[in-house]
């Protein structure tokens, strides 16, 4: 089964509609990641909201936290169909409440709530590539992932803008929340595939981690809110945000991971380093192209463009490459010293107010160093991970992503603020200086990693 299973690959056979379905749902995530990026500067002017610039990126991610573990606890305890609907349904919700958002405030409730059911799906995919695809076929689906971005980003951020240009920033939304319906309508036979556990393996419902994931999400979006508060309030803010999110997130990840222990803990940990420092940055690549070099929303959406496409092309060529040639330590060297790059550039145009086109041409290279790593990540996580842990495993991994992202904001956004907004000088050189102190950060972490297993030949039909 398992050598069928290689040769017939991921639009084969049983797999085809299952494939179809996961890459949809990616697709809908990256255009609503790369318009909402590409937007966000003229909703921030439209509801007056600037000082909350940064909480729009963070709000969904910090409360996608909950709903990734109750949805990694949950998928292993009934399989995960139910999670699936019950996730689509709040993404659903929270997207039309932005759509029709006439305040800062109502956009940011719906941005929690589309969040939650974001966080949860992300979980479900993994979950079901797990359990319906066999080892041999993980790095050629988390690939199609990556792939998922070519058609969003070859057009989002340009339609983003365009529809905002002509019709206003609301329709953006509608759109997206289009796609989403029928994204979900292809995944909806797979589904069916997932059966829960027998009673005597269901895990037990994990109250303690979905009571802290629900405090990290406090504590982070409390980093969030800090920049719009006063002196004294926004020191007190951070001080009891970081020690609040260190003290919430330690349960709702494997042990060892603060101090990356080899292993899962190691993998968890440089994923929430990586997303801190690239999308810490990239909210703010396009806002510098439009308050700096006047270029339009779609114009400066370019950045965006073709750091996805490079993230495609990358993902796609690890996935051809085997492992015996591209090993995770060169994997994540790589892709580091190519994000690395891409801020250093990014950095310098926002110092010397070099040509728009070399920050474009500096997150390209960025956009491939991520999509290198981000597939390997994906893989030794469920490779770490025991059956029937997965779920335990995935949500792991997709809190340590989105943690890591809201961090990221949390200190630009402090940094921004503080330092003069959009008029300041030093606004934009500071975000980038402190991202590619993360960045550092990580690839020290990559040390840590470990010896890596080799994946274990399937003996049989993958799990469903």
């Amino acid at each position: 089964m398992s050598s069928v299973a290689t040769r017939s690959g991921i639009l084969g056979g049983r797999y085809a509609l299952a494939t179809l379905g996961m890459v949809a749902i990616v697709g809908v995530a990256a255009f609503q990641n790369l318009a909402m990026t590409t937007v966000m500067p003229e909703i921030s002017r439209d509801l007056d909201g600037q000082t909350l610039y940064a909480l729009a990126f963070a709000a969904p991610l910090a409360a996608g936290v909950p709903g990734m573990v109750l949805a990694g606890n949950w998928s292993d305890r009934s399989g995960g169909r139910i999670v699936a609907w019950v996730s689509a349904a709040f993404f659903a919700i929270g997207t039309a409440v932005v759509m029709l958002a006439p305040t800062m405030e109502v956009f940011l409730v719906g941005r929690l709530v589309e969040g939650f059911g974001a966080g949860a799906v992300d979980v479900v995919l993994y979950v079901l590539v797990a359990r319906i695809f066999p080892a041999e076929l993980h790095g050629p689906v988390f690939a199609g992932f990556a792939a998922a971005w070519v058609v969003p980003a070859l057009v989002g951020p340009a339609l983003a803008g365009i529809v905002t240009e002509v019709w206003g920033w609301h329709w953006v939304f509608a759109g997206a929340l289009v796609i989403a319906l029928v994204a979900f309508a292809l995944l909806v036979p797979t589904l069916s595939r997932l059966h829960a556990p027998p009673v005597e393996r269901r895990p037990a419902w994990q109250r303690g981690r979905i009571a802290w994931s629900v405090g990290a999400a406090v504590a982070i979006l409390l980093l969030n809110v800090a920049p719009d508060l006063g002196v004294g309030a926004r020191i007190a803010a951070v001080v009891i945000g970081v020690v609040g999110a260190w003290a919430a997130l330690r349960p709702l990840l494997p042990t060892g991971t603060f101090r990356a222990a080899p292993g899962l803990p190691s993998v968890v940990l440089l994923r929430g380093l990586v997303a801190a420092a690239f999308f810490g940055s990239e909210a703010y690549v396009p806002f510098l192209l439009q308050e700096r070099h006047g270029l339009s929303a779609s114009a400066a959406g370019l950045a965006l463009t073709v750091a996805a496409l490079s993230w495609a092309g990358a993902s796609w060529l690890h996935g051809r490459l085997g492992e015996d040639r591209l090993t995770a330590a060169r994997t994540f060297r790589a892709g580091l010293a190519l994000v690395l790059v891409s801020l250093l550039t990014a950095l310098a145009v926002a110092l010397w107010a070099l040509p728009w086109a070399v920050l474009v041409a500096g997150w390209f290279v960025g956009g491939a160093g991520m999509g290198a790593m981000y597939p390997r990540l994906s893989m030794l996580t469920l490779r770490f991970s025991r059956e029937g842990d997965d779920g335990f495993a995935s949500s792991a991994l997709t809190i340590a992503d989105a943690s890591g992202s809201v961090v990221g904001l949390a200190v630009t956004g402090l940094l921004f603020v503080g330092s003069g907004g959009a008029d300041g000088d030093w606004s934009f050189p500071l975000v980038f200086v402190a991202m590619t102190g993360i960045a550092l950060v990580a690839a020290v972490a990559v040390h840590r990693l470990g010896p890596v297993p080799t994946p274990a030949p399937a003996a049989g039909p993958a799990r469903t």
